[in-house]
């Protein structure tokens, strides 16, 4: 089954392709990237992130757990093996000031950062990637497009 659908666009249409492209793009991160996820609530942005996170839980042997939405905390964190996984939704934030105490750049060789919602942010940090979900034939269908790795 081809992942592209045209121009680069990836289709996420279903779990079970969100879940295979998630198992792809996890073995192209490394420590020291951050992700910013954009895309309309319910767009799968959190969805993604869980099968992920799921994906390098189980490539290291460890427990699955369950992976969350942060809006409420600002943060969920997960350990694998030696690499600290930060997950932030910055949905609720209402200015940039309100990050400042948030490490979401923080360099570390051990750390893979993402981040929900970061249209607040001014500063685009070194090793970024960003993923923009997008709705796609009404609420129907859902894509992605990656800037900042070759996949």
């Amino acid at each position: 089954m081809p992942i592209a659908i045209r121009s680069d666009k990836i289709n996420l249409s279903s779990e079970k392709q969100t879940e295979e492209f998630a198992n792809k793009f996890l073995k192209k991160i490394k420590p020291g990237n951050i992700i910013f996820l954009r895309g309309e609530i319910g767009v799968g942005k959190t969805t993604f992130v869980r099968y992920l996170i799921n994906g390098f839980q189980k490539a290291n042997k460890q427990e699955i757990t369950e992976v969350t939405s942060p809006t409420f905390n600002l943060l969920n964190e997960y350990q694998v093996n030696n690499i600290n996984i930060k997950h932030y939704d910055l949905f609720r934030l209402k200015s940039v000031e309100e990050t400042n105490n948030l490490d979401l750049f923080e360099d570390s060789n051990n750390i893979i950062t993402f981040v929900e919602w970061p249209q607040i942010l001014k500063q685009k940090p070194k090793n970024l990637i960003e993923l923009n979900f997008e709705y796609r034939k009404g609420h129907e269908a859902r894509s992605l497009e990656i800037k900042g790795l070759n996949l």
